[in-house]
């Protein structure tokens, strides 16, 4: 157990934490800190807290119209990311931001359908409409791999309308998946044992064929064609990457996780290879939890051999990027008991005496944030490891220890944190009946 912190030691903290006060939170000073950085990775202790969404919402608002960010890249499917890319730029028929929102089908839904995703993309749309050049509009780009058939299907719906033949090769490649159906697990579990022949060569094959088709396709109308063939050829590399991770789960957790957190980086570098077609110098703010973009070295995860997108973006950028954490003490989530149930809105139990979120409410300040890379007090009297809770889309606060939190060096793995002492559930747009009467249950980072 770490020491207690002296009374002068907490005195300082509180000094140097920059209190935020109501939903116009003043981040000037944070904004100062992130200067030309051209990756802004900006994390959530949950995945259901209502703060997080605001403060992030209103950071990244900060840093698109005052910086220039060109990208929102969301810890989310590629193809619903898409969906609302399109919306967002003035380029699809869906009527609304809640329309756009709806290609977010599989579990946790409430991840994006959201009131507060709902806000951020109607006002990103509308923010984009008062652009006079599409360069200067905002995109929003998915970085994650489980819609390995909503990405198949995108792959040959893209194909069918520019080269019908390339369509029936793809169709035939895709074929060895159809014994399975839409049950990637079941594919991934019959795989690895050797139950079934793998479509390791199938997937690889239909990408690098797409690749070397791409300069044709991505002439044949201008901006549109080459941003379509981008999201085509992410929807291939997808597909690959998916296929390798579903085959990976029975080997561990630290294997897939691995191989998940490297095609979220390998997305973003994909992205901004893409953006810098159209500007010199992209710049890309990056949304997802905080066991992602917190710098896996410095935590318990690491320790296992777990890499996460942080670590890589570190090893990419150094310096240049700035990765923030948000933590709270208490409160309320929306959150499931277990994988595929309906989303509930749960109590949160205090944070332990042990953690950083403990030492946060000893500081008695509603919200702030501090800066954990340049104030160098701060960053020495934090660096003992302490706990860290991370709750993921399933909370089982019975077993609160053991499921939710990791030890970590929180000044080593995160540049700033952003804390929010108490906090509220984040409402879903359509919550089911067990979200208003919901009550209690966790992993090591469980479903994050």
């Amino acid at each position: 157990m770490p020491a207690a912190l002296t009374r002068p030691t907490l005195e300082m903290l509180h000094n140097a934490a920059h209190p935020l006060r109501g939903l116009n939170i003043d981040f000037d000073r944070l904004l100062e800190m992130i200067g030309e950085s051209p990756c802004v990775l900006i994390g959530e202790a949950t995945h259901g807290t209502q703060e997080f969404y605001e403060a992030r919402s209103e950071l990244t608002k900060r840093l698109i119209v005052e910086k220039g960010f060109q990208a929102v890249a969301l810890e989310a499917d590629w193809p619903g990311a898409f969906r609302v890319d399109r919306y967002v730029r003035g380029a699809s028929k869906d009527r609304d931001a809640n329309a756009a929102l709806s290609g977010f089908r599989r579990f946790p839904t409430w991840m994006w359908r959201n009131r507060g995703m709902l806000a951020f993309v109607a006002w990103l749309r509308q923010h984009n409409n008062g652009q006079f050049h599409d360069v200067r509009k905002t995109g929003v780009y998915g970085l994650d791999l489980y819609s390995m058939h909503t990405s198949i299907e995108a792959v040959l719906n893209y194909l069918d309308r520019v080269d019908p033949k390339a369509a029936r090769q793809a169709r035939n490649r895709y074929g060895c998946l159809e014994d399975f159906g839409e049950d990637s697990q079941a594919y991934g579990y019959a795989a690895s044992i050797e139950m079934s022949e793998t479509c390791e060569e199938e997937m690889l094959a239909q990408l690098i064929d797409l690749q070397q088709r791409g300069a044709y396709y991505a002439s044949l109308d201008g901006q549109v064609a080459e941003d379509e063939f981008f999201s085509a050829e992410q929807n291939a590399r997808l597909a690959r990457n998916a296929e390798q991770y579903y085959r990976s789960m029975f080997r561990g957790r630290v294997s897939s996780w691995n191989l998940r957190d490297s095609h979220l980086m390998e997305t973003l570098r994909a992205l901004m290879s893409h953006l810098q077609k159209r500007v010199r110098k992209p710049r890309v703010v990056v949304w997802a939890h905080n066991s992602h973009l917190g710098d896996a070295r410095s935590t318990q995860m690491g320790d296992m051999g777990e890499l996460n997108l942080g670590q890589l973006v570190r090893e990419d950028f150094g310096r240049n990027a700035v990765l923030i954490g948000l933590t709270t003490y208490a409160g309320t989530v929306t959150a499931a008991s277990d994988w595929d149930e309906p989303e509930e809105c749960k109590r949160v139990r205090p944070a332990l005496r042990d953690s950083y979120e403990g030492l946060f409410h000893d500081l008695k300040l509603p919200a702030f944030w501090l800066n954990l890379r340049d104030e160098e007090l701060v960053h020495t009297e934090l660096q003992e490891r302490r706990l860290e809770r991370a709750i993921g889309v399933i909370y089982r606060p019975e077993t609160e220890r053991a499921s939710h939190y990791f030890h970590c060096a929180l000044p080593s793995q995160f540049d700033a944190v952003i804390h929010f002492d108490e906090t509220r559930a984040l409402e879903p747009i359509d919550p089911p009946d067990s979200w208003h009467g919901g009550e209690p249950p966790e992993t090591f980072p469980t479903g994050v």
